[in-house]
């Protein structure tokens, strides 16, 4: 079975989480195959492995379980972008909105630098907001975006639209 398919097989819908009207693409189950984990990871590496990646900066917190194994693979440190107030070190930060609301991200301000060409990963791209919060994050500190990979794509709610002109790739498209 093709890597997309297991996907689709695995991820759960959860209604009105966490708002009512809010369908919810669970991607627990994909954590306990590994080795669908592992395909999800490969088929990622493979697509950036020849893109000069220098960092790979993951969204909490469910980037974070992919973008550390990316990080891993591609021989590159990972950045931890986290909810405001979570990390230790003078921070650089960003508000933007969600489907469900607003949120700010924050990232150490010695995180990335201007030799950086950062990859960006997430479990989901939904409306885009967390992604370009993400890379306003890195552009902040003069690093390049060189893309953002997420597992899943929810084509119908146009989050490439925010991401502009910043390269993405998902796997699966809903």
């Amino acid at each position: 079975m093709e890597i997309k398919e297991s996907i689709v097989k695995a991820v759960r819908d959860i209604p009105d989480f966490p708002v009512k009207g809010v369908i919810f693409k669970d991607i627990t189950p994909l954590l306990s195959n590994m080795s669908l984990y592992n395909g999800i990871i490969d088929t990622i590496v493979e697509q950036y492995k020849d893109k000069n990646i220098t960092k790979v900066a993951g969204l909490e917190s469910r980037g974070f379980i992919f973008g550390v194994s990316i990080a891993q693979k591609l021989n590159v440190p990972f950045v931890p972008i986290r909810k405001k107030g979570k990390l230790p070190y003078k921070t650089v930060s960003t508000t933007y909105s969600l489907e469900y609301g607003s949120s700010t991200i924050e990232m150490h301000i010695d995180a990335v630098n201007e030799t950086d060409n950062v990859l960006i990963v997430d479990d989901l791209l939904a409306t885009g907001g967390t992604a370009y919060a993400a890379v306003e994050l890195i552009k902040k500190l003069n690093a390049n975006v060189a893309a953002c990979a997420f597992v899943i794509e929810l084509t119908f709610l146009n989050g490439k639209d925010k991401l502009k002109d910043i390269p993405y790739s998902s796997i699966v498209q809903y």
